[in-house]
């Protein structure tokens, strides 16, 4: 803050020395050193109280901080993954449900049923599948033999 060398101090004191008297100086002195030593009690307070303050600030943060983590790890704990597993597999059922009920719901209307004789009451309220080409297995039947098996021969014969 002030830079005072020992040559700005010797001047200081020829002038306090002038000013004051030899007599005097000491107490003097002594009494601006008290001064000084509470200016610096002072300072030194508040130098303390702002960091106990910052102090506090941090802790608040840290208390805070620690309090999200005891919150997540509590629903850690409990975490039940089969009842997650469970609710999710009944929302898609009550999706697939609904689905189904309003495709019903708008073929119906378009398209007249045909009742056809069933041996179960099971087999009749279940509607019956297409049948698609796609649906059905496909069999490989084996290829004929062509005339490239033909021309793999080294002899060029025909069997």
């Amino acid at each position: 803050m002030f830079e005072i060398g020992w040559s700005e101090l010797l001047l200081i004191g020829i002038v306090a020395l002038i000013a004051i008297g030899p007599k005097e100086l000491p107490t003097v002195l002594r009494t601006l050193g008290q001064w000084m030593s509470k200016l610096r009690r002072m300072a030194s307070e508040f130098q303390s109280q702002f960091q106990e303050a910052m102090r506090e600030a941090e802790m608040a943060d840290l208390k805070k901080q620690v309090d999200e983590m005891t919150s997540q790890a509590q629903s850690y704990a409990s975490f039940d993954p089969v009842s997650e597993v469970k609710r999710e597999l009944e929302s898609t059922q009550q999706q697939i449900e609904s689905a189904m009920v309003d495709k019903a719901g708008v073929d119906a209307p378009s398209s007249p049923v045909t009742a056809e004789p069933s041996t179960s009451s099971a087999g009749a309220a279940l509607p019956a599948a297409p049948a698609t080409d796609a649906a059905a297995p496909a069999t490989a039947a084996p290829e004929p033999a062509t005339a490239d098996a033909d021309a793999a021969k080294p002899d060029g014969k025909s069997a």
